[in-house]
């Protein structure tokens, strides 16, 4: 099953405040509470591309696919792309919880990552 997951993309962009967030950058107070509380089950492409652009990423960050089990699709299928694992991104706690000495180290790491994309 294909649904959304804002959840994922929110906490990763540290995000504490979706509907707050969201209301800034200027969706209504409906779309905000529906973005927060996962309960959106079609979504305009003009929404998404808004969505996307302000949360600088693609519509796969923001859909996942939870396999039923009466489908048997193998582990090459392009729609595996958009399975995502259990593990809940919280970059933002992770980084709160590095000693200070190794901040400067991490930030080098991530930039030199992002230099060799």
């Amino acid at each position: 099953m294909l649904k959304y997951n804002f959840d994922r993309i929110m906490k990763a962009r540290g995000i504490q405040r979706p509907f707050t967030y969201l209301k800034k950058a200027g969706f209504s107070d409906n779309f905000a509470t529906r973005v927060k509380n996962n309960r959106i089950n079609r979504l305009n492409l003009e929404s998404m591309e808004r969505l996307c652009i302000l949360l600088r990423c693609t519509p796969n960050d923001l859909m996942e696919w939870i396999p039923e089990s009466k489908h048997n699709i193998d582990h090459e299928h392009p729609i595996n792309n958009i399975k995502k694992s259990n593990k809940v991104i919280d970059i933002t706690k992770t980084l709160n919880s590095v000693p200070l000495g190794k901040l400067e180290e991490i930030e080098n790491l991530i930039n030199e990552k992002l230099r060799n994309n």
